[in-house]
């Protein structure tokens, strides 16, 4: 189902958000040695290279040009032997999917065991302020499955899942080598600071705020300041910035503070090019 979802979501969630400065998508690049970023419209999908090993960070929408992309940070879909998958929206596992073109059937895929029951059917995820079903996805890779607090390495690079429940019921995040946060669809960055996801989309909104706040917790108690990198909007290394607001959810149905840097629509891609990728890093918010 993932390229019809791609298509449907193209259409149908470009003409819901223009103009809303909903979406604010890095455009295809690295930012420092270790970190680069593909942009599939309005969504990041991020990768991360230590050594001779690089992984994958959500595996984004059934997108006809992300080899291509990924050939502008010099990072070929054969390389990919692992990608950690936050939650199994369509815009995060489209390219895993079943009926994808099969760039990384070969990837072992780590996934919450409470986001695996969406792909086992035995829950259904709802949007839409559960007025609207998604299908179900299939995903025929190799998986493991996580636990919340879980910690493994994949060869040298260390990684450590939090569960985050709200947005889907299973929702990781990914601390990787105690510095990088990958957080999905957990925060959203206005021009302000950071807020919980987008409130449309969410299964439980009051559950995404509480888990925001008891993310923030475990990071303050353990005195980490990670980078955070998310899903659809940027990053920062400011850590108050990021954690701002994250009792408020973002509605395009409540004022927020205009962010001029956000495109009238996100799904234009007239600014991500391969020159830019090539020759620019990709630069923070909120310093």
């Amino acid at each position: 189902m993932s390229k019809k979802a791609t298509e449907f979501q193209k259409k149908s969630m470009s003409k819901m958000y223009r103009g809303t400065g909903i979406f604010k998508p890095l455009n295809t690049g690295w930012i420092d040695d270790h970190v680069a970023c593909v942009r599939e419209w309005v969504a990041n999908v991020f990768f991360y290279r230590k050594g001779d090993t690089t992984i994958m960070i959500d595996a984004g929408y059934n997108y006809d040009r992300l080899e291509e992309k990924m050939g502008w940070l010099g990072i070929a879909p054969s390389e990919i032997g692992h990608i950690l998958i936050t939650h199994q929206d369509t815009d995060h596992v489209g390219a895993v999917e079943a009926d994808s073109p099969g760039l990384f059937r070969n990837a072992k895929l780590y996934i919450g065991e409470t986001e695996n029951r969406y792909l086992t059917g035995e829950v259904r995820r709802k949007v839409i302020y559960h007025l609207y079903k998604l299908p179900q996805v299939t995903i025929l890779n190799e998986k493991v499955l996580l636990k919340d607090g879980q910690v493994f390495h994949i060869n040298d690079i260390k990684i450590e899942c939090f569960l985050v429940p709200g947005h889907t019921w299973g929702h990781l995040v990914y601390l990787i080598d105690d510095k990088y946060l990958f957080t999905g669809d957990t925060i959203w960055f206005g021009a302000d600071g950071g807020y919980s996801f987008i409130s449309a989309l969410a299964e439980d909104n009051k559950l995404a705020v509480q888990s925001l706040a008891a993310l923030e917790e475990n990071l303050r108690t353990r005195n980490l300041r990670p980078m955070f990198l998310t899903g659809h909007t940027g990053w920062t290394e400011n850590f108050e910035f990021a954690f701002v607001h994250k009792d408020k959810r973002c509605s395009t149905f409540k004022k927020r503070v205009p962010d001029p840097a956000a495109p009238y629509d996100a799904y234009d891609e007239s600014e991500d090019t391969e020159e830019k990728a090539r020759t620019e890093r990709l630069r923070g918010v909120g310093e």
